[in-house]
């Protein structure tokens, strides 16, 4: 599979400690596609644009849609401009993609039978190959995967995982970690704006 669908699958962890938002993933999910298209030679970063190369139909469908929506036009699309674009509901699209290919399913969290759903990974090869690359502790797939809060990991250190010996990728794994910070950042103020309106109806 791809980075970004072995990420899902990694972040779909049930421990509480892997709770993972779906703003947060959507991120790291754009940053694991542009990781693959770079693999593919079908992309090379200079500094911070994506330039793309020959034009190229990787055999996944939503890497292929990555790919489809490459600002080929100068001047290229920075990085970050990337993440924010292509992340858009890029989580739900996911989980939809590997729902369909019998990656995931769904299942009850209660006994009774209108308890809520929830979406598990299904034991498939796939799921296994997601799973050894991930205790193999696969230097991209770690990155991605701590940029987000996976496995303990500190958004703050996501750039610093070892063995990212490639500029371009270092620079995406980079930026995916600047947009969860500055999503957070959001996440804050808005949290502060509500309290602040809410005492001022509340009053004195």
């Amino acid at each position: 599979m791809t980075t970004a669908k072995d990420l899902f699958i990694i972040a779909m962890d049930p421990r509480p400690e892997h709770s993972v938002g779906q703003g947060d993933l959507s991120l790291a999910l754009a940053g694991a596609d542009l990781i693959d298209l770079i693999d593919a030679g079908a992309v090379t970063v200079d500094e911070d644009r994506i330039v793309p190369g020959e034009a190229t139909a990787p055999q996944d469908r939503l890497l292929g849609e990555a790919a489809a929506q490459l600002t080929r036009e100068s001047p290229h699309e920075r990085i970050e401009d990337w993440l924010w674009r292509r992340g858009r509901d890029l989580s739900a699209a996911y989980q939809a993609a590997l729902e369909e290919d019998g990656e995931l399913t769904r299942k009850r969290s209660g006994r009774l039978s209108f308890g809520s759903e929830r979406v598990e990974p299904v034991d498939t090869p796939a799921r296994r190959a997601a799973a050894e690359r991930w205790e193999e502790r696969e230097p991209v797939l770690a990155a991605l995967a701590s940029a987000v809060g996976v496995e303990g990991g500190r958004p703050e250190d996501a750039e610093d995982e070892p063995g990212l010996d490639d500029d371009a990728v270092t620079a995406v794994v980079t930026a995916v970690h600047d947009a969860v910070m500055e999503l957070e950042a959001v996440r804050q103020r808005r949290t502060i704006e509500n309290s602040a309106f809410a005492n001022l109806w509340r009053g004195p």
